[in-house]
Formats: structure tokens, C-alpha cells, sequence
């Protein structure tokens, strides 16, 4: 077998090794570099996750498993940080969107970064979440994107502690839930942001980026701004591609809401 040059090859290797003198472990095994290769354990059974795993076979030193995108351990079988596990096998850990203060997005614009992590803490879980509860507490549920932003003093007569909100430019492009008799369309409308919103609102804000946005109407009429106006109440959460859907239900079950 060996082309009569460099003596034989071994046969019938055990213990699951392989090579021509049994001298590594086969494929879909990796070492145990605490025991030799003649031992029967030497070679362990790499167990790669069935859904987190790319493929079944491991590196035959290290025993790490081919990971789908989001998915680590040696064996495949958690999410990443920064992943939260979905429903899908083929996507079996999803990116979670980035829950951060709004004034972060503002230090980026203004070149002071560090104010954030001094004035606010870490975001609430539950500022990413959405479900059935938030999306009947509130009079509107809108996906728009951020397309501009400018800084003005008491614009519109609404002028509130310190006369100054942050104006954005929001492209409404969806609209899931509005009041009766609300005037909200799709369309380009102003975003009003107060000062200590923006000091601890989550998430950050993006200009160019998309939102899921549940608000009061109210809030924004008490301002006397033209537009909307993030409000203590509001929840601004960024948009995923899989939420179209979810909403979709959600809307059907807010028929029982009270």
C-alpha cells in the first residue's frame, strides 16, 4: 500500500483513529491531548449541536465545531453576546438591536463623547422588548426613519425646561396603530426630542436609521409642537426586518385589548 517504498500501513484502526499508523483521530472526532493516542478515549465524538452547527465535523485538535452566524461554544450551542436565540433553524441566534442612550447618537454629531456614561445608567431590558401590553397602551405604533435633525429654541410656542429640543426629520413609512380622528400619515413629519430625553432616552438615534416607534398623542398636544414629541411614554425601539410580521399579529389580538 505504500508503493513498496516506506513499509506498511495499518488497518483496522481502533478506538476511532486513523492514519497510516493510527497516529490521529478520524473525522468527526477530535484528541484528548491528556491521554495517548493508544488509549481508548483518546479520540472524543465532537457532538456539534444540530441547529447551531454549520456542518458535523470539528477540528480534530480543538474540537470546535463550524458555528452558524450569531452561535458560539466549542459544540455550537449557544448564542453570542449580542445574539438572542430565535425560532429558526436556519437563523437559529439573532442579532439583538442596540439599546443605548440617544444622547450617544448627539455626543457623535457634537464631538463630546463621554457625557452619556456619566449622566445615565445601562437601558432597561424591557426598552427592546415588544408585545401585546405596549402595543395596546398606546394611542400610535409607527416604523419611520430618522432622515435629518436640526436644533432650535422653543420652535412651534412649545417651550419647555431650558426652551431647546432637538428636532428630527422622520420619513413615517408605516403606520400599525393610530388614534381615532388622529391626523397621522405616512410622510415626512418633525420628531421633538426634550433635553432630558436625550440625556437618557433609549435607544440611540441615527439619522439614516429606522424605528418602531409607540407613543401618546397627548404628550405631543401638551407640548403645543407640530408633530410628534417623544414623551416619557414613548418607546422607540430599532426596526427588524422580522417585525413586520409580529406586528401584523399583534394587530389581529389588539382587538381584545382594553
Amino acid at each position: 500500500m505504500s508503493g513498496r517504498e516506506s513499509g506498511g500501513v495499518c488497518m483496522k484502526c481502533r478506538h476511532y483513529t486513523a492514519g497510516r499508523h493510527c497516529h490521529y483521530c478520524r473525522e468527526g472526532y477530535y484528541r484528548d491531548p491528556s491521554k495517548p493516542i493508544s488509549h481508548k478515549k483518546a479520540c472524543k465524538p465532537c457532538d456539534c449541536h444540530p441547529v447551531g452547527a454549520s456542518g458535523k465535523i470539528c477540528n480534530q485538535t480543538s474540537g470546535q465545531c463550524p458555528c452558524k452566524d450569531g452561535v458560539t461554544g466549542t459544540t455550537c450551542n449557544r448564542c453570542a453576546k449580542g445574539y438572542q436565540q430565535s425560532r429558526s433553524h436556519i437563523a437559529p441566534c439573532i442579532r439583538i438591536p442596540r439599546v443605548v442612550t440617544a444622547v450617544q447618537a448627539m455626543e457623535a454629531v457634537d464631538g463630546e463623547p463621554g457625557r452619556a456614561a456619566d449622566q445615565c445608567g445601562r437601558c432597561r431590558a424591557g426598552a427592546r422588548t415588544l408585545n401585546l401590553n405596549k402595543f395596546c397602551s398606546r394611542d400610535y405604533v409607527i416604523m419611520g426613519k430618522v432622515v435629518g435633525r436640526e436644533t432650535s429654541d422653543g420652535v412651534g410656542g412649545g417651550v419647555a425646561a431650558g426652551g431647546e429640543w432637538a428636532r428630527l426629520t422622520l420619513s413615517v413609512q408605516a403606520v400599525y396603530k393610530r388614534a381615532p380622528r388622529s391626523r397621522l400619515r405616512r410622510g415626512t413629519t418633525a420628531l421633538y426630542v426634550r433635553p432630558r430625553d436625550l440625556a437618557c432616552k433609549c435607544p440611540k438615534i441615527k439619522i439614516n436609521k429606522s424605528y418602531l416607534i409607540l407613543g401618546v398623542e397627548k404628550e405631543g398636544y401638551s407640548s403645543g409642537l407640530p408633530g410628534l414629541t417623544v414623551g416619557e411614554r414613548t418607546l422607540l425601539l430599532e426596526w427588524r426586518d422580522d417585525w413586520h410580521r409580529r406586528i401584523r399579529r399583534l394587530q389581529r389580538r389588539a382587538i381584545n385589548c382594553h
